[in-house]
């Protein structure tokens, strides 16, 4: 499987990647701009940023409860800290840290989690984040942003420091396509309509954005139109582009890569039992942990491909 293939899409950089290229570019932009991190900039790529601005840049160790709450520390003093790990090690090792330092206040505080997904690959299950949008769902106040791809992830980050109060960012290791020209809009809470369609509506987020478009390439074949939404921003969802795709399209189709439970599939579900019942389908990693492998090969094995898409789509239709 080759993500983007079907639908004709280059392959550009990994969000991760984007993330920490913008915050090197914004660090002159925002002089009260400063990262902390748990010792993987490296991998977290806020190394740039650090390397460019020195004095700016925290690195506390692998002390993750501790980094939390020395960038609260620091936006309480007025800064705005992008603090940034593996998504597990942030989200779910400092997550009562995040709870009380920094959601319950409501501090300004930038939270990036890398590594996001089974996509992790080789790395195994210990440090694959697949249950972040769901805690950081949980907490009042807090904004959740999955972009799709470098170009997304590189305005999302902008839009990230602009807004004021807290903001969970997941970013991914794996290369995607290129879904998104440099002139393309982003706007935290506004989905964004990639496809138009009339039989279905597919409703994705990080890298389940690019395999639905593979999807609705593949439907078009056979003759179902198939409309694409990238839910980049989890929370606050855009809930008048739910009700509008249920009642146009009467099918809707959630594919992330998330657990069950929690993620984009519950509140895009909740919309829809409030303000307009149709019939739902959902594309995830389900209710398992995942394992070391390959990072398609293990897309593959958990069912986030287009062919699982499709599958979910035919079942929506009989319903």
């Amino acid at each position: 499987m080759t993500i983007g293939q079907a639908s004709g899409l280059k392959m550009g950089k990994a969000t991760r990647d984007a993330f920490g290229t913008a915050l090197k570019e914004l660090g002159a932009t925002f002089p009260n701009l400063v990262t902390v991190d748990g010792d993987v900039g490296n991998s977290t790529r806020t190394e740039l940023f650090a390397k460019a601005f020195p004095n700016r840049g925290f690195n506390v160790g692998i002390a993750e409860s501790n980094m939390v709450g020395v960038a609260a520390g620091l936006a309480a003093a007025g800064k705005i800290p992008v603090v940034s790990s593996f998504a597990c090690f942030l989200i779910c090792n400092a997550f009562d840290q995040i709870r009380m330092c920094v959601a319950y206040p409501g501090l300004n505080v930038k939270m990036v989690g890398s590594h996001a997904g089974i996509s992790i690959g080789e790395d195994g299950a210990s440090q694959m984040g697949i249950e972040d949008v769901a805690l950081a769902c949980a907490l009042p106040g807090v904004t959740v942003i999955v972009p799709a791809d470098a170009t997304s992830a590189g305005k999302a980050t902008k839009a990230m420091l602009e807004h004021v109060g807290p903001v969970y960012l997941r970013c991914g290791r794996i290369e995607l396509p290129e879904i998104y020209s440099a002139d393309s809009e982003f706007k935290i809470g506004k989905a964004n309509q990639l496809k138009d369609g009339s039989d279905v509506t597919i409703i994705a987020n990080g890298l389940m954005v690019g395999i639905a478009l593979d999807a609705a390439a593949v439907l078009a074949k056979s003759g179902v139109s198939a409309r694409v939404l990238d839910m980049h921003t989890v929370k606050p969802l855009d809930e008048e582009a739910v009700v509008k795709a249920a009642k146009e399209t009467g099918r809707i189709v959630v594919a992330e890569e998330h657990l069950m439970a929690g993620g984009l599939g519950s509140l895009v579900a909740t919309t829809l039992a409030h303000k307009c019942p149709v019939p739902v389908e959902f594309v995830n990693v389900g209710d398992r942990y995942g394992e070391s492998g390959d990072p398609l090969g293990l897309l593959e094995k958990y069912g986030l491909t287009e062919g699982a898409i499709v599958d979910a789509v035919k079942r929506v239709q009989k319903r």
